[in-house]
């Protein structure tokens, strides 16, 4: 069993020296639409792992994380349910089906504004980390495709290359992601100041408070309300979903990604 409570997966060599900067995605509602895990079971149900009440209930709490946001005692039934239904499985099926799930269910939701702040990041020489309850086989296969740095996420204990239906840790929720982004900054070395989050949900405001330059993306009421308190920008790429170039042209060379403002739908705050 693994040693570290959360465990980082590096999915793109970088080079060194690196600045001491970087961007944290959250990915469900952030940078997709809708739940990952939602697809990740849904794929399950497909090859017949669990029945068709599960699958309803399931289903259920993607109607409503869609409809109202992040609610963290869907998050929890969500994650019993799921460790419940992964053992006694394989761990290379998970990665095999992670595949699957980002071809057929995950790529077409990838919201494309969130897609391009990502790639602006790199551009600039920023790594780029998402940071999400999904299970790390997933995040790292998101991370993966769309080229960027790597990926934390929840943590299924294994033992002889099998899930056991336990955790190693907690979920990566809430103050947990925090926990873990503190951990890869004093690992990489970045200055937490000098970085950014992007997160949709209230639930993330420990995470978002730790950086210099927290973002709220398609935000719950409670983060909106929030983040028009705390002066944070807010992109809503579920209401008019402009096309997610437009505005890259007004970001510097330096990296002033707060430059894209002017390109998306709903933006709040100052404009740098």
């Amino acid at each position: 069993m693994p040693e570290e409570k959360y465990v980082a997966v590096v999915t793109k060599p970088v080079a060194a020296p690196q600045p001491a900067e970087a961007a944290f995605f959250d990915v469900d509602n952030t940078l997709m639409r809708g739940a990952s895990l939602f697809h990740v079971a849904r794929k399950m149900h497909q090859r017949g792992a669990f029945t068709i009440a599960q699958a309803a209930s399931f289903a259920w709490k993607q109607f409503k994380f869609l409809a109202r946001g992040e609610n963290l005692s869907d998050v929890h039934a969500i994650r019993d349910s799921a460790l419940t239904l992964a053992a006694g499985i394989l761990v290379d099926d998970i990665k095999a089906l992670g595949e699957e799930v980002y071809d057929e269910m995950i790529a077409s939701r990838i919201w494309p504004g969130a897609k391009a702040l990502a790639k602006q990041h790199l551009r600039v020489g920023r790594r780029v980390w998402l940071v999400t309850a999904t299970p790390i086989e997933v995040a790292t296969v998101i991370s993966t495709r769309l080229g960027l740095t790597g990926a934390l996420g929840t943590v299924g204990e294994i033992s002889e290359g099998i899930y056991t239906g336990r955790l190693v840790g907690d979920i990566l929720h809430g103050s947990a992601k925090a926990v873990a982004v503190q951990g890869i900054a004093e690992q990489e070395g970045l200055d937490l100041k000098r970085c950014w989050a992007y997160s949709d949900s209230y639930n993330d405001i420990p995470l978002l408070s730790l950086v210099g330059h927290p973002v709220a993306i398609n935000p719950d009421a409670r983060l909106r309300r929030h983040s028009r308190d705390h002066n944070w920008p807010v992109y809503d790429f579920r209401a008019g979903r402009r096309a997610a170039t437009f505005g890259l042209k007004a970001a510097t060379a330096g990296g002033a990604v707060y430059g894209l403002w002017k390109g998306f739908a709903r933006i709040r705050g100052p404009r740098i």
